[in-house]
């Protein structure tokens, strides 16, 4: 019976023990938020299509000049220089899989992909890449990118070669996913992942509410002109491709009402915000990003009385496993609201209530942790109004 009672003892401890080494393990491996898959595990390696001399946005500039313009301001064409990016990928390593979205075209890259060292295909087998382009590499989401397949270039409408290069008609360039899926919808489903939703959910997100996704119709605004200079208008979309980065298109999709109510014991200011426009959460992408709305009571002298900050955004748990805890942010046609109670004795000195919402891009944490040195705002203000508090009657 004793001896039985120390087997059992025995491996109790050696249970526990194991436990808590595989929960240290846990708390210290490296980390990888989302599954490759087949869309992106490899880098796009493509023959350049008849009429074309090379895969460049360049190249494709010369006579495209409105598109190549309205692209070069996007951050598909900074998706390698921007300077976040930059300093986040080299905390996390370098890793090789980033460079399939950020430079997806195989002459982008410095090195060939041979194979993979395990089945997560987070460790490929390299060798150097003797057609390497800097240059081409500095274009980051470059034209080709979306509109070369199978050595053909691809666009919404069928076009013959005449002196032109041909181009094969795709419907999907016209609404939907577009080729936009390949690299923004990522999946997190893996054994020790408990998520609601994928890391980057995009359009996990518009598929919860029973929508199908648009990424075309909403970031590519309609326009009519000519393909080319001097050349008949037709139906096509402009290439700027505005999301987070974009204040005017966050504004679009964020409605805020404003609603002051005067009582015999004080003020309230009623606030509420609603995703009026955006068919996913609001905000989405990777879940750094949130809304803060500030509100901030003011005397008259100016001085800041009383401040209330409320935060929407998305918490996840990272280690020991990746779990979602809490999720604030505004899901499609939804609202939130908050109302701010201006006290009698807050009256006597105040007089204004300053209303500010502001969509933050990176969490101040985590701009800490990776050492990234701000050279551009990381928060911009979305809606803005003081109101002036009016005396009890």
């Amino acid at each position: 019976m004793t001896m039985g009672r120390s087997t059992t003892r025995v491996v109790c401890i050696l249970g526990l023990i194991a436990i808590l080494i595989f929960l240290a393990w846990r708390m210290l491996r490296p980390m990888n938020i989302f599954v490759v898959d087949d869309r992106f595990a490899l880098p796009i390696s493509e023959q350049v299509p008849p009429g074309l001399t090379y895969l460049s946005a360049e190249e494709c500039g010369g006579c495209h000049e409105e598109i190549y313009a309205e692209w070069a301001t996007s951050m598909h064409a900074h998706a390698w220089r921007d300077p976040y990016f930059q300093v986040d990928y080299r905390f996390d390593g370098s890793q090789q899989i980033c460079l399939n979205c950020h430079t997806p075209l195989r002459d982008q890259q410095e090195n060939l992909v041979l194979g993979f060292e395990d089945s997560t295909r987070f460790k490929p087998v390299t060798k150097p890449n003797p057609n390497f382009d800097p240059l081409f590499r500095s274009e980051g989401v470059t034209c080709a990118v979306c509109h070369v397949r199978d050595g053909q270039i691809i666009g919404p409408y069928e076009r013959a070669g005449d002196h032109f290069h041909p181009v094969r008609a795709d419907a999907s360039m016209r609404q939907g996913l577009g080729p936009c899926e390949r690299c923004h919808v990522v999946s997190g489903k893996r054994w020790d992942t408990f998520l609601r939703i994928p890391p980057c959910g995009t359009v996990a997100e518009i598929e919860e509410t029973g929508a199908k996704p648009d990424c075309v119709g909403c970031h590519m605004e309609p326009v009519t002109r000519p393909l080319v200079k001097g050349y008949p208008e037709r139906d096509g979309r402009r290439h700027f491709f505005p999301g987070g980065h974009s204040r005017e298109m966050v504004a679009k999709a964020l409605t805020v009402t404003v609603k002051q109510t005067v009582k015999d014991d004080g003020q309230r200011v009623e606030v509420s915000l609603t995703n009026s426009g955006a068919g996913h959460y609001l905000p989405t992408g990777t879940p750094d990003r949130h809304l803060t709305l500030e509100l901030t009571l003011l005397g008259t002298d100016a001085r800041t009385i009383r401040r209330k900050v409320y935060t929407m955004k998305r918490t996840i748990l990272w280690r020991p496993f990746i779990v979602d805890l809490f999720d604030t942010r505004l899901p499609h046609g939804s609202s939130r609201v908050v109302n701010f109670e201006v006290t009698p004795r807050e009256m006597k000195d105040a007089s204004l209530l300053d209303v500010r919402v502001r969509y933050h891009l990176l969490d101040e944490r985590r701009r800490r942790r990776i050492g990234y040195a701000i050279t551009t705002p990381i928060a911009y203000p979305v809606y803005e109004q003081r109101i002036a508090l009016r005396p009890s009657p």
